[in-house]
């Protein structure tokens, strides 16, 4: 039961968005989402979510020509037409490097037209810009509040593989059971999009040899060689385990936690490989280029167009990110027990005999209920306002 787009995506929720060029600009964004929250006239649609400031700490003091530059514009971009979104409000300081006119002048940012911007300097200063911004968000809310949900095919589902907070249990457990649900997913013609390329290092041989063609297979590897040098140059290694977390929960060796990782992504074919926050264009089982850090590689797959996260975690990683559901999976039944009110689900008990095929089945269960309106745990908590973090490539000037 989803919100059917006019590009033909579906969403699993509605929000509106009030998207930032530049961190100048966050502080306005997110009075506008505060005042906006308290406006019957704007969250008294039923079918509106609620309205959501996507503020980060980038968009300046920055080269406006690399590969930096290119990422974050296909971030911001590919937030304005993520399908979770009834309406994008974009809110630009002025005198920033990731000018306004360049976002908006390279394609019509959403098919369905519920898209307006401004900037702080030109509208007049703070509260001239929140006034306008409301007003704009009333007309939005207006257009994005008749939409209703409906039956949608599970195809349409585009899901983001995520593990943060790793453990011993992680690649026994919970991340092959997501990979079952994975697999259960792409032979319904869904989307599933794997990341965090620091944590396949090592394995991924593992996915390189079930590429549907060599040349999605030599991309992948490009990516690896990528980061190699990448890493090299600002005096960071790939082959070490970074994470004091993932070593108290058991992990001695960044090619355990690979091993691990790649289990998330099951055994479908691997259909395609992608930048960060680059569209996806195709269905299946596909690569996304990221980092390790849980809520940079999340920004990305949004972007590439992820309406929901399904993330496993060993130690009790806590957030969300809105717009997109994320269900998290314990690992170990120690940490669901202990974190009862973060952890959706307990894969735990594949270790006393419940098996993963069954696991699986439950969890694809989980993201359709979900994608259907149930809200996760960290939707309940209200996560998801802190959590957008563009990747920032290059030297801050």
């Amino acid at each position: 039961m989803g919100f059917q787009r006019p590009d033909g995506s579906v969403g699993t929720r509605n929000y509106l968005g009030i998207l930032t060029s530049v961190n100048c600009s966050g502080s306005v964004a997110r009075f506008i989402a505060e005042a906006a929250e308290k406006d019957p006239a704007i969250i008294g649609h039923p079918g509106i979510d609620g309205v959501v400031p996507i503020v980060h700490a980038t968009g300046c003091g920055m080269s406006g020509v690399n590969e930096g530059y290119e990422t974050l514009m296909r971030t911001l971009k590919g937030y304005a037409r993520n399908a979770n979104f009834g309406g994008i409000l974009l809110v630009g300081l002025g005198c920033e490097v990731m000018q306004v006119p360049d976002l908006v002048g390279q394609g019509r940012l959403r098919p369905d037209g519920n898209f307006r911007y401004m900037t702080i300097q030109q509208t007049g200063g703070t509260r001239a810009t929140i006034e306008a911004g409301l007003k704009v968000l009333r007309e939005m809310a207006a257009v994005a509040g008749r939409a209703v949900r409906a039956p949608a095919p599970v195809s349409k589902l585009v899901i983001g593989l995520q593990c943060g907070g790793s453990d011993g249990y992680s690649g026994i457990t919970a991340n092959p059971a997501l990979g079952h649900a994975s697999d259960l997913l792409v032979r319904m013609g869904g989307t599933t999009i794997l990341s965090e390329t620091p944590e396949i290092y090592g394995a991924e041989h593992l996915l390189t040899r079930r590429a549907v063609s060599r040349e999605v297979g030599e991309a992948l590897i490009a990516r690896i060689r990528w980061w190699e040098e990448y890493t090299a140059r600002n005096g960071g290694e790939m082959d070490n385990n970074p994470s004091p977390g993932n070593k108290k929960g058991g992990l001695t060796t960044i090619l355990e936690k690979s091993l691990g990782a790649v289990a998330k992504g099951g055994t479908a074919p691997l259909s395609a490989v992608y930048r960060f926050a680059e569209p996806i264009r195709e269905p299946g089982f596909v690569y996304m280029d990221s980092p390790g850090y849980d809520p940079c590689s999340v920004t990305g797959q949004i972007a590439s167009g992820a309406t929901m996260i399904v993330f496993t975690t060993g130690r009790g990683s806590v957030s969300g990110y809105k717009p997109s559901p994320c269900i998290k999976l314990a690992t170990n039944s120690e940490v669901y027990a202990r974190m009862a009110e973060d952890m959706d689900m307990n894969c735990g008990d594949i270790l006393d005999g419940v098996s993963i095929e069954a696991k699986g089945a439950d969890i694809l269960e989980t993201i359709i209920e979900v994608a259907s309106g149930r809200k996760t745990l960290s939707e309940e908590l209200g996560f998801g306002g802190a959590e957008f973090v563009p990747w920032q490539i290059g030297a801050v000037m």
